[in-house]
């Protein structure tokens, strides 16, 4: 997948994102997590972008991680949703499945980037 798809396969998601958020019921929790996964939601492609005009190999993983975080971010309100009964499961499985390819993507990028591993955490031994 070349940069300028992943770039209009972001943008779509946000776009499906909005619209999801538009049609969830008018109840206070329902606008809570909406909000939130409107924010996550839209800031995936926002941040690829900011990856793509990356000055340096250090800047473009801190985006892509970014990118990482806030996809994984939308699939655990989108799920909040569907477990609070806001929204039906196969109303939100295709957004879901595309959630989870950008996220896929985003990490194999990361790895990528990194030399194909990922930082250790904790003290080193």
């Amino acid at each position: 997948m070349t940069p300028d798809e992943l770039r209009k396969r972001t943008k779509a998601f946000a776009l499906r994102v909005i619209r999801l958020v538009e049609a969830l019921p008018r109840k206070r929790a329902a606008d809570v997590i909406g909000r939130q996964l409107l924010r996550s939601g839209t800031s995936v492609g926002a941040n690829y972008r900011a990856a793509c005009r990356a000055r340096s190999k250090a800047e473009f993983i801190a985006k892509m991680g970014i990118v990482e975080e806030e996809i994984d971010e939308s699939i655990y309100w989108m799920a909040l949703l569907i477990d609070a009964a806001f929204v039906k499961p196969n109303a939100l499985e295709a957004l879901v499945k595309e959630a989870e390819e950008i996220l896929a993507i985003a990490v194999s990028s990361v790895n990528t980037a990194r030399g194909g591993r990922r930082p250790r955490k904790g003290p080193r031994r």
